[in-house]
């Protein structure tokens, strides 16, 4: 079977997304909704030339065709209804409204020294939901790309392959004790059929400890529970529209407080490596440490979770009553290393993403089926840029002014240079 999903669009439905993005949505249209923003699409794995292995017709044409979507009445209705997080009225009706007449804004595309020059400007309420199709669009169309040059049965040795090394995955993870783990691959999956493919398998071999999956489409599909909080893009913009240090230092926190007032514990999960860890946990007012889960995005998963466990203990708080959910860069060893080193020491979660949804490499002999590491970041807000330090370097972007006085602002403190994988 060809998983690639040829001739079907790559994006189907504006809920082929992540819920983090519809749960910020929510509380951007609330609050921020006309602050201009400009994303980009960003190729962290500059040895690959993207504007080379992609073809420009046929992106416009799939870009085009997100363009076109809308919510649908049946969408919507299960939006309003969906059980998140333990309730099912996560999305008002008035903003459910709005959203049923959102159309995503124009993009930008041109090229730039072999790679896409990708970018969508506009009100933030009516930019924000590019990110996801963008990143999906793109890696899919890179797969389509290897899985169109070979033959009937180098597909099906292919796909073979790929779901023999699925299992295998599923087997092992099967006997990790207390394991909670939830699919988090939208936006660099080989396809949506395999992402599927890959949301049921899960579903089916790990039983309770598949926790669900952060694609929505995905969720009222298979009916599995919908997973997902917030992400760097909230900080990212609040700090550039900072008007001065104080208030660019305090900026993480002012996220913090506004997600707070829209939304319950259920929901509070902190993402703290914006600026850098160090800084965050260095700073953060007392009532922050009441949060039951931090995420330690890119700081490495041991040191940066004993750094964050240590933290809650200077807080007087019970790291048993908290939970670390870990996302970056996962394979199936540093799943299994961090279970088996926090485990009866504190809650641990795993957001599960690239090596889930993307992992065909070897399977068959094509370069495009190396998965890199796309991003799409908000770069300006405001009229200003937006900077992410991260607790990589290699991760940081931003304008390099402002990336030193965002160091300056934050300090260096805790950053180790790593190379992305994905």
């Amino acid at each position: 079977m060809d998983f690639s999903g040829r001739g079907e669009p790559l994006v189907p439905s504006l809920l082929d997304t992540d819920l983090y993005k519809l749960l910020m949505l929510q509380l951007i249209w609330r609050r921020h909704a006309e602050v201009p923003v400009s994303f980009s699409l960003v190729n962290r794995t500059r040895s690959v030339r993207l504007a080379e292995e992609v073809d420009l017709d046929t992106l416009r044409a799939e870009l085009d065709a997100v363009r076109a979507l809308r919510l649908t009445a049946d969408e919507r209705a299960w939006l309003q209804t969906a059980p998140i997080y333990g309730r099912t009225d996560r999305f008002a009706p008035d903003f459910l409204d709005w959203l049923e007449g959102l159309a995503l804004p124009p993009y930008g595309l041109t090229v730039a020294d072999g790679q896409l020059a990708l970018t969508f400007s506009g009100p933030w309420a009516e930019v924000t939901l590019w990110e996801i199709p963008a990143l999906t669009v793109v890696t899919g169309l890179r797969a389509r790309r290897a899985v169109s040059t070979m033959t009937a049965d180098e597909v099906e040795t292919l796909y073979g392959c790929a779901r023999s090394r699925l299992e295998a995955k599923a087997r092992r993870l099967a006997a990790l004790a207390d394991l909670a783990l939830t699919d988090f691959g939208t936006r660099r999956r080989h396809s949506l059929p395999w992402q599927r493919l890959a949301v049921r398998t899960l579903r089916d071999r790990l039983g309770p400890a598949f926790r669900g999956t952060s694609n929505v489409l995905l969720a009222r599909e298979i009916g599995v529970p919908p997973v997902g909080t917030n992400g760097h893009e909230l900080p990212m913009v609040l700090a550039a529209l900072a008007p001065d240090d104080a208030a660019l230092r305090a900026a993480p926190y002012q996220v913090l407080a506004e997600w707070q007032a829209l939304y319950d514990d259920g929901l509070k999960v902190i993402l703290p490596d914006t600026f850098g860890t160090a800084a965050f946990l260095r700073d953060a007012p007392d009532w922050v440490a009441d949060w039951p889960a931090l995420r330690p995005d890119s700081a490495p998963p041991i040191e940066g979770g004993e750094a964050v466990i240590a933290w809650w203990r200077s807080k007087g708080r019970n790291p048993r009553e908290r939970t670390l959910v870990f996302s970056d860069g996962l394979d199936l060893e540093r799943i299994e290393a961090i279970q088996r080193h926090f485990q009866g020491r504190v809650g641990v979660g795993f957001g599960w993403g690239t090596k889930l949804t993307n992992d065909l490499e070897g399977c068959a002999e094509a370069p495009s089926l190396r998965p890199i590491s796309l991003v799409c970041k908000v770069t300006e807000a405001g009229g200003r840029p937006a900077v992410k330090l991260s607790d990589n370097p290699e991760k940081a972007t931003g304008d390099p002014a402002e990336i030193a006085r965002y160091l300056r602002v934050f300090g260096g403190e805790g950053q180790a240079r790593r190379a992305v994988e994905v």
